[in-house]
């Protein structure tokens, strides 16, 4: 089984003390690549992701700043993602977008800065990676007025709305990826929403160290358990888990433009 997981935090320090591990047991279960989200731990450590894709060839980054860390964004911190956003394994910016569950920044600067990032994911031709809890009106408005002209798309990661949401999405050019917390009994609402969309649009996504599926429930995620996260989208779609593996993968290399494992063709440009 083909797997890719879509988002992961691999620079956490939940991770410190067995990562090699960790990537290993990726491996052993079908993970033939991996998106390292570049936020780290806030706008002091912007190229968090960066080491490991200079020493791992199957692992990519992103790099962006989070809306929880919007109200500490400078203007030195924008010029410096747009410095690493030219490195060749960027091929996302994110994780970026609208967060009014926790207001760790004040909605104002989430926006500003939101935007900010926007223009500059432009300017350096990547597609963007969401982050949108108790926002999506506002979240996609955003980026229907924005991002949408730009052509260039993005991720609606751990997805969390309603199918029109999702379809919405689509429209404008995203993919909906789904994480965890879609195993859980209780979210029967997001197994309906990846019932019903095209298998083309769906990936599929740990967000380690978070939100790990129900057989480890409360326990620290890793990229491993994308595996799960696959089962859980057959299920619900009569399809076998290799079926959903081996869809989602191909969108997500599809989208990014990326080679087969082996192939020696890179990212899109």
């Amino acid at each position: 089984m083909e797997l890719i997981d879509s988002h992961a935090h691999i620079d956490f320090p939940q991770f410190a003390e067995d990562r090699e591990a960790m990537l290993e047991r990726a491996r052993a279960v079908g993970v033939t690549t991996l998106l390292a989200i570049g936020t780290g731990p806030g706008p002091e450590k912007l190229d968090a992701a960066l080491p490991f894709t200079e020493e791992h060839d199957w692992i990519y980054a992103t790099v962006g700043i989070h809306p929880h860390q919007a109200n500490e964004v400078t203007q030195q911190h924008l010029d410096d993602l747009a410095r690493l956003a030219k490195h060749p394994k960027v091929i996302a910016w994110g994780e970026i977008g609208l967060d009014y569950y926790n207001e760790h920044s004040p909605g104002e600067a989430q926006h500003r800065v939101f935007r900010d990032q926007l223009a500059l994911a432009q300017q350096a031709k990547l597609p963007i990676i969401i982050h949108c809890r108790d926002a999506w009106s506002d979240c996609l408005s955003t980026i229907e007025k924005h991002w949408l002209p730009t052509g260039l798309g993005g991720i609606l990661h751990c997805f969390t709305s309603t199918l029109e949401d999702a379809r919405r999405g689509i429209e404008m050019g995203f993919l909906i990826s789904f994480a965890g917390n879609s195993t859980y009994p209780k979210t029967q609402n997001l197994r309906d929403v990846a019932k019903e969309l095209p298998l083309e649009n769906i990936l599929i996504e740990t967000d380690s160290p978070y939100l790990a599926p129900q057989p480890w429930r409360g326990k620290r995620n890793e990229p491993a358990y994308v595996a799960e996260v696959a089962r859980t989208l057959a299920s619900v779609r009569n399809l076998l888990p290799d079926e959903v593996a081996a869809a989602t993968s191909e969108n997500f290399r599809r989208f990014f433009g990326l080679a087969r494992p082996g192939n020696s063709r890179g990212p899109r440009s």
